[in-house]
């Protein structure tokens, strides 16, 4: 396992995103027996970091983690979390949320701690004097509950710079959305330089975005099996980050155990990428923009007044644009027609929030009148149609 010296610990690059466990089939429930196995691949391989937050899968990934690490000796392990600034609409208590999250993680204190998502639309709260979030964890950090304090952030560079210039001081560490394809789509080149100019070691979420830099077009996949016919997609685009020298965690959000035997065998023997290969990369992620940037994050999602899954709506989008007009249809028509694309009443409350800047009520539409001009689709309107004439008609 490939390690980093920072802040005084030897920690490995590759690091447990438990933001996609696996799930018991046909249920949104984590499989936590499978979780167990795969934490102790994971500890077995070498891997010593472990990432959850507040929000993840519905609260319920703090407490598996819990449940699971508990059995492990607290020293052998570095356990992340984050408070959720950006998201609890209730109240913004960090008091009862830290004492929560400790509780459901059965710790005493966390190696790392992040204001998770701090951007332009969630600093007025982090600042907000009645909450005072950004002062208790700084007292918690003296307190030693809390050992190196850090951000994740999907803001602008130009945000990025006016929060460190405010705050850079007693940040240790920031997480950002780092990949080949977002090192341009999504500015993610300046950030990084950024953060290595002010000295912020960089760890970095979605390095294989959602899966979707797992899994590429067989045109890229034919490129890269040319040069490396024994390693996965996905390998590429670790071997790609590991090459950055302030990339200090990479955080993979595993879902199965076969995610977690091939990343630790791509971070247990690492093969650098010569300056051909890395220029390859970038190559193949100008082929990859047409496809909307969603990470499955679901923050859209909360304040959808429709109740609109739009992080699924969005990949059946994508889905459509790569030419999958069947396999969209057939996805589509296990929906009800108020959570289809067109019940979007474009109010904008998703695209706000949305970390990636995505046009959602635009997309929606958009997607809306594509799919009405796929065949299948018309066949399976059609048939919906006739089926509902045929109930109405008593036959």
């Amino acid at each position: 396992m490939l390690y980093n010296k920072y802040l005084g610990m030897d920690i490995s690059r590759l690091g447990f995103g438990m933001m996609r466990l696996p799930l018991l089939p046909g249920t949104q429930k984590i499989d936590e027996e499978q979780t167990r196995e795969m934490v102790r691949l994971a500890f077995e391989g070498g891997v010593n970091y472990f990432d959850t937050a507040y929000p993840y899968h519905g609260g319920m990934s703090e407490i598996v983690a819990g449940n699971i690490l508990k059995d492990y000796p607290r020293d052998s392990y570095y356990l992340a979390s984050k408070f959720p600034g950006h998201q609890i609409a209730q109240s913004y208590d960090p008091e009862a949320v830290f004492e929560e999250q400790l509780k459901k993680c059965r710790v005493d204190y966390f190696d790392f701690y992040l204001l998770h998502n701090v951007y332009e639309n969630s600093l007025s709260t982090y600042e907000d004097e009645r909450w005072g979030i950004i002062e208790y964890f700084k007292k918690q950090k003296e307190l030693g509950r809390i050992k190196h304090l850090g951000f994740s952030t999907h803001g602008r560079v130009g945000f990025l710079k006016d929060f460190l210039d405010k705050y850079g001081d007693i940040m240790e560490f920031c997480q950002i959305q780092l990949n080949y394809l977002d090192w341009t789509l999504q500015d993610a080149k300046a950030k990084y330089e950024l953060l290595t100019e002010r000295g912020i070691g960089v760890w970095v979420m979605e390095p294989v975005r959602g899966g979707k830099l797992a899994k590429l077009d067989d045109a890229s996949e034919k490129r890269l099996k040319a040069i490396r016919p024994d390693r996965s997609t996905a390998s590429w685009a670790f071997e790609w980050l590991i090459k950055l020298p302030n990339v200090k965690v990479i955080l993979s959000g595993m879902s199965d155990i076969a995610q977690m035997k091939d990343n630790i065998d791509t971070f247990s023997r690492s093969i650098p990428l010569t300056d051909e290969e890395s220029s390859l990369m970038l190559d193949i992620a100008e082929t990859l923009k047409g496809a909307l940037p969603c990470t499955s994050c679901r923050y859209c999602t909360e304040g959808c007044p429709m109740g609109l899954d739009i992080p699924r709506l969005i990949n059946a989008y994508n889905d459509l644009l790569y030419g999958g007009g069947m396999n969209v249809g057939m996805q589509m028509e296990t929906l009800p027609e108020d959570k289809l694309p067109g019940a979007c009443i474009g109010c904008g409350a998703c695209a706000q929030v949305c970390p990636q800047k995505i046009d959602i009520p635009r997309a929606m539409a958009e997607f809306s009148e594509k799919l009405a001009a796929t065949p299948k689709w018309a066949d399976i309107c059609r048939e919906r149609d006739e089926a509902n004439r045929r109930a109405r008609e008593g036959r």
